[in-house]
């Protein structure tokens, strides 16, 4: 039996606020992350995902306040990324309520932190977070990318020369169990996810792949299935009313393709996830 697809809403975290832009920039206020998280929740989200965009401090303390008031409320599946630096943060993050936790500044500046979480929590908790963007050829950039895609990082402000699709299928060897995949040139302008980004790394990873960036339509999502996504995330056709979760669901089921229903019984294996601590152990080392 086909895995249902995942409808994930994705909540940019500023402050204690979520906000959602274009392309990283011009943020706008989108209301109370917790709130939000719990609507999404009653319309049968089946993940929430939180990004702090900011990471301002090294302690992240709006953060761990804001996930563990949401999973106090919400009995989804969650995935907090932004900031994580090393295994205390992501044991922080668990320990505060989250499932799993996404990585991306800190694992492109050293992969090896990749393996170091999943040997630490196991892949299921690690989601490698990738915002990539176009390269064409001819540029100095292309000419460093093979597949004309290249990893940026810093909230898609900082381009690093780092093959997205490499980097991608190099993550989930290490032991990522997840690549959120990101598209920077579609980020929050609703004109429809990178298809040919999501097939060239579905080409080239075996794990669950996240897609992400560019939502506007009923008549975007499952296209982004078809080229090989296993969950769908949107932000802003969601945060300011323009689709529900439960109409991309319809829209996912119309085009032949197995979901879940809110209320629906989760099956072994569909959403991985970590909820509890109680088998975390000591808080490891820095």
């Amino acid at each position: 039996m086909s895995l249902a697809v995942r409808v994930v809403p994705c909540l940019d975290v500023d402050a204690g606020r979520v906000v959602k832009g274009v392309r990283f920039a011009g943020l706008r206020d989108a209301g109370d992350p917790v709130e939000l998280a719990r609507q999404y929740g009653d319309d049968g989200a089946d993940e929430l995902v939180f990004l702090d965009v900011t990471a301002s401090t090294d302690e992240r303390a709006t953060t761990y306040d804001v996930v563990a008031r949401t999973a106090e409320q919400v009995f989804v599946p969650l995935t907090v990324g932004g900031g994580v630096r090393a295994v205390r943060d992501v044991d922080r993050l668990l320990r505060a309520g989250a499932d799993k936790v996404g990585v991306n500044t800190a694992a492109v500046a050293r992969p090896r932190l990749v393996a170091e979480i999943a040997d630490r929590f196991g892949a299921q908790v690690l989601v490698l977070s990738v915002d990539a963007r176009r390269c064409p050829p001819g540029t100095p950039d292309g000419e460093r990318t093979a597949s004309g895609f290249e990893v940026t990082t810093h909230g898609g402000r900082r381009g690093t020369g780092v093959d997205a699709v490499a980097w991608a299928a190099e993550a989930a060897r290490l032991g990522a169990g997840e690549v959120l995949l990101n598209s920077v040139d579609a980020d929050g302008t609703t004109g429809g996810f990178d298809l040919e980004l999501l097939r060239a790394v579905r080409a080239e990873v075996g794990v669950p792949v996240i897609a992400s960036g560019g939502a506007g339509r009923l008549e975007d999502f499952a296209p982004a299935v078809d080229a090989g996504a296993d969950a769908v995330l949107a932000a802003s056709v969601f945060h300011f009313g323009v689709l529900r979760v439960g109409q991309v669901k319809d829209a996912l089921a119309a085009a032949g393709h197995p979901v879940r229903r809110a209320g629906a019984a989760v099956h072994a294996g569909e959403v991985p996830g970590v909820r509890g601590t109680a088998d975390l152990g000591p808080v490891p080392p820095a």
